[in-house]
């Protein structure tokens, strides 16, 4: 593996499936009444969250813990940078700290980048603008391994807002790298612009596309990252993109249902849809620790530790 996680598309079919290994073994740990290992005893990994994500930064702390590793927590607001510090001068103080990995999120497409030409330690990107979210994606895509089996010839099909979704532009690059066939279906005012260039498919009809689906990811509908002008009303878009128990039922059997998360419960996705054996939203949350785990072992732990 390279020194930095800043993108999907980094990752070679090796690397990715030596995370998703590596994230099993793992995972027999968090099963133990003891979940902490050694591994990572005297490393210092800062969070680094200049967005709000509750739910990613508690995800890193805890995995970089299991590993014994030293945790700082630092939230840009009410910090210097609220007061005006460049993330170059942030990087440098954590560099002064000592910190072996950086887990940096930022509403800036591209910071991740910028930050690890200034640090010597790692540096994981956990969100960057509408840009990427890499260890989204592997919790992912480990979470379809563990109900699938190989994602090699398996067909994803991702729903909604894709314009301001780092996910689903992740899940994209690492489920082709895995080889998967996926198919993004949204409105058109929903989808990027570069799209045509991204290795998958695109359709409009939900409906269409559902029944050759082995698992379907409803993407979030981000309304504060929008104005209306995006779609006609809230009930318009559930009625041509959420997915309600009509739907479900048109999906094969062994199918699953993803959501990153959180949940606009009754608009992409209904209550009982969500709640069902055949969803995996409550999986993810849980295999998020682990996948994180495994990338922290990886970058500062090494395939000696």
């Amino acid at each position: 593996m390279k020194r930095h996680l800043i993108s999907a598309g980094d990752l070679t079919k090796d690397d990715a499936l030596l995370i998703l290994d590596t994230a099993e073994e793992l995972a027999r740990v968090s099963e133990r009444s003891i979940k902490k290992l050694p591994t990572l005893r005297g490393r210092t990994v800062v969070n680094l969250f200049f967005e709000d994500s509750t739910r990613t930064r508690i995800s890193f702390e805890a995995a970089a813990k299991r590993l014994s590793a030293d945790v700082i927590n630092f939230s840009a607001k009410g910090s210097s940078v609220s007061k005006g510090e460049s993330l170059k001068d942030t990087a440098l103080t954590l560099e002064a700290m000592g910190a072996d990995a950086v887990v940096i999120r930022h509403s800036a497409s591209g910071a991740p980048h910028r930050l690890a030409t200034w640090v010597r330690g790692s540096v994981v990107n956990a969100g960057d603008g509408t840009h990427e979210h890499p260890t989204q994606a592997l919790l992912d895509a480990f979470s379809m391994r563990r109900r699938l089996g190989s994602l090699e010839g398996r067909k994803v099909t991702i729903v909604g807002d894709v314009l301001h979704s780092r996910v689903a532009r992740s899940n994209v690059l690492l489920l082709n790298t895995l080889g998967a066939e996926v198919t993004l279906v949204a409105p058109p005012t929903l989808l990027p612009v570069s799209v045509g260039t991204w290795p998958c498919e695109v359709s409009y009809d939900l409906d269409a596309v559902l029944p050759k689906s082995d698992a379907v990811m409803m993407l979030r509908v981000q309304k504060e990252r929008m104005n209306a002008a995006y779609f006609p009303s809230e009930r318009e878009y559930s009625r041509r993109y959420g997915l309600d128990r009509e739907r479900f039922a048109k999906m094969p059997d062994e199918a699953i249902v993803m959501h990153p998360g959180p949940m606009n419960r009754g608009m992409e996705i209904a209550a009982e849809v969500a709640d069902s054996a055949r969803s995996t939203i409550v999986e993810q949350v849980a295999n998020g620790v682990t996948i994180r785990m495994a990338v922290l072992y990886l970058l500062l732990g090494g395939e000696t530790a």
